[in-house]
């Protein structure tokens, strides 16, 4: 293959496509077709009658390798029809749910993100959005031996913080020497965009699409703007990752607990009993309240087995109580509804209040965000977190609120947890997870001290809650 031979790729697709090294790693931007030209270079070399390995590539979860197949099938077909328009025999590929086999007996195999699964398989190996398997490390150590008999390991992610095995690897390439031998290469927003992607972009979009009369740096601010906060903008976009040194939950910690993509999680409200079956294991709530500045938040979340599962976040902007009321009134009527948890801080006291009469203080905490309930309260969520007892949404607005939360101390010598405000609320997620959390272990776990209304405060777990 020859630059010349590609004209429809970008040159930076075209670097990675051409680059034959035993190792390849790319850190990337989000969306510039790196997984659509790894596909094609995947397709081009099975459909050599010479070419005699298979290629195993684990995604994240299913809906990412379901995509990558099907950008594969999709190439498939054309070098098939070109095949047959040149009057040469087609590479007859055939594909089935999870590969996809040519004529030369080479197969593209779409395998699971378990580490476990690259075990005893021979050739290519396509690390896809490495960052955000569950456990990089362990995966990139179980693949490696797997091209000691030829093909290549590749590499391709956005970053997903700074203690993630992803950043050593680069970090390690380019700087300390590179002593595993990486081709490294790199493609930010703004590389891209000088090398012609929103061009390419514009084809694709639909006619009354803003986007199609922006020129490169309003596409640039357009994507900036529209990120829950600049440090999510540097890691998704420009592959800076986000610096887990101060956070209290780290970037890999979070991406261990949220959902697959393409995983239906959210309840509808209303909901009823008659929408679906009840749940065995109950739900609980945490209601972190705000209004000019700071969002409301609804975190529902449903105990299945020993696992706190997200069902419902809710954010409401500077909404009047009596909506807000009305939510809560909604999520009330949820069957096995058992705990809720509320922040009765300053203004929320009265709507806790309010909510207590109504619905009972066995039903109806009250929480009072001092300095003490704030540490207990967010270790707990830590605690989850290391355990992977808990899911959330995959969704960078959530993702970045969990990781916003610093643990400092004061001069005093006090610790304080501390975030800073901006469009995407003032880790308002947070803390109504947090609260959620709190609602299963005082509600679900163990019952308060004092029957119901008294905070209990919580020792910094050393194992789940759910153990206890």
């Amino acid at each position: 293959m020859k630059p010349e031979d590609m004209p429809f790729f970008l040159p930076y697709q075209r670097k990675w496509i051409l680059d034959g090294s035993r190792l390849k790693i790319m850190e990337k931007s989000r969306q510039v077709g790196m997984s659509w030209s790894t596909a094609y270079r995947l397709v081009r070399q099975h459909i050599s009658t010479n070419y005699g390995r298979d290629s195993w590539v684990a995604s994240r979860d299913e809906m990412q390798a379901k995509l990558f197949l099907a950008d594969c099938c999709a190439f498939a077909t054309l070098f098939d029809d070109a095949a047959a328009k040149m009057q040469r025999l087609p590479s007859r590929t055939r594909a089935s749910a999870m590969a996809i086999s040519f004529a030369n007996n080479t197969a593209v195999h779409s395998i699971s993100s378990n580490p476990d699964a690259q075990a005893g398989k021979r050739g290519n190996r396509i690390l896809d959005e490495f960052a955000l398997h569950s456990d990089p490390k362990l995966l990139y150590a179980i693949a490696l031996p797997g091209i000691t008999w030829g093909g290549q390991l590749e590499i391709l992610s956005t970053h997903r913080g700074s203690f993630n095995f992803f950043n050593e690897l680069v970090q390690e390439a380019r700087y300390e020497g590179n002593p595993k031998k990486f081709s490294l290469h790199r493609v930010t927003l703004q590389d891209a965009l000088d090398q012609g992607f929103l061009e390419k972009l514009k084809t694709k979009l639909p006619p009354n699409d803003p986007r199609r009369f922006m020129d490169a740096a309003q596409y640039f601010d357009f994507i900036r703007t529209t990120c829950p906060d600049e440090a999510t903008f540097q890691q998704e976009y420009m592959c800076q990752p986000l610096d887990d040194r101060a956070a209290f939950l780290s970037s890999e910690m979070i991406s261990s607990c949220e959902y697959p993509t393409g995983v239906r999680w959210k309840i509808d409200l209303p909901y009823r009993a008659r929408d679906g079956v009840p749940s065995r294991g109950g739900y609980y709530l945490g209601v972190d309240l705000g209004r000019e500045h700071d969002l409301t938040v609804f975190w529902l979340v449903e105990l299945v087995g020993d696992v706190l599962h997200t069902r419902l976040v809710e954010c409401l902007h500077k909404q009047t109580f009596v909506t807000q009321e009305g939510v809560l009134q909604d999520l009330l009527r949820i069957p096995h509804l058992r705990r809720v948890c509320i922040d009765q801080t300053g203004m929320g006291r009265q709507f806790t209040e309010r909510a207590i009469s109504r619905f009972g203080p066995g039903r109806v905490e009250g929480v009072t965000f001092t300095a003490e309930v704030k540490e207990s309260l967010a270790y707990l969520l830590r605690t989850f977190f290391e355990r992977r007892g808990v899911r959330v949404p995959n969704d960078e607005r959530i993702r970045a609120d969990l990781h916003s939360i610093r643990r400092e101390v004061t001069l005093a010598g006090n610790l304080r947890f501390s975030a800073d405000r901006g469009r995407n609320g003032h880790a308002d997620r947070f803390w109504a997870l947090a609260l959620a959390v709190h609602a299963f272990h005082s509600g679900g776990a163990r019952r308060p001290r004092g029957g119901g209304g008294a905070f209990q405060v919580i020792q910094r777990p050393q194992r789940p809650p759910f153990f206890l």
